[in-house]
């Protein structure tokens, strides 16, 4: 069995690193105004895939950290460092527009949801994770502000052409209140895709728990590394120890 990959997160508005509560825009905690040396910084740790988020984009706002998000993939590409995009990806020109700046992978959420046949054609372009935010199991659209009947299980079984499913417990996300780790397990045995957790990892427990769900493809971290919970380096280490 091979190690989950550690997703270290950056979440970018106003090209500022923050995090929300819950998804709640009002509830935003800033952390610095420097996210290439965010970025650089978990790399230096070892990660090998960075997760970054323009929440701007994903609110409707346009895409005003593409310039940063740019950045960051070109400079974490000469490492050998991945990244992976998400919000506001609506179109196949926004995959390729994403793509053509150097990020190894695009997050489709709720444009996805509404058309699932943009996976398919965006994936000719660029690999194409699935983002899965949900609230009890039924997803959730549009930075979160829109309910859908759409059910995680059925949505894994809707995007044949998608690389990965990132799946968001919206009630943990950015609350530090552990993972919801046997709604990963049946989504890993049940779908037999590749899933990455996102939401509610507090601490090494919660990685070394994570770390130990046969078939689990990654884990995205935030808050907690930037509360200074632990490292990128200590999370590395466990999840290689777990696998």
């Amino acid at each position: 069995m091979s190690a989950v990959d550690l997703f270290p997160a950056i979440d970018l508005r106003g090209g500022s690193v923050v995090r929300l509560l819950h998804g709640d825009y009002s509830a935003e905690t800033r952390y610095g105004d420097a996210p290439l040396a965010v970025a650089e910084g978990f790399a230096a740790e070892g990660a090998r895939w960075i997760h970054v988020v323009d929440l701007d984009a994903a609110r409707g706002d346009g895409p005003v950290n593409r310039e940063v998000i740019g950045s960051i993939a070109e400079r974490l590409g000469s490492a050998g460092v991945r990244v992976q995009t998400g919000g506001g990806v609506r179109s196949v020109d926004d995959a390729a527009q994403l793509s053509d700046l150097g990020v190894s992978r695009v997050v489709m959420g709720s444009a996805a949801v509404r058309e699932p046949e943009l996976v398919a054609r965006a994936s000719e372009l660029v690999p194409v994770a699935v983002g899965l935010d949900h609230r009890e199991g039924r997803l959730a659209t549009d930075g979160w502000t829109v309910e859908s009947e759409v059910s995680v299980e059925d949505a894994l079984r809707s995007f044949p052409t998608a690389e990965a499913f990132i799946i968001t417990d919206i009630s943990r996300d950015g609350a530090l209140n552990g993972p919801d780790t046997d709604g990963l397990v049946h989504a890993v045995q049940s779908s037999g895709r590749r899933i990455i957790a996102s939401g509610g990892v507090a601490g090494l427990d919660d990685i070394a728990t994570l770390g130990g769900v046969r078939g689990l493809d990654g884990v995205i971290v935030g808050r907690a590394l930037y509360e200074g919970r632990f490292t990128v380096s200590e999370a590395i280490d466990v999840l290689e120890r777990s696998a």
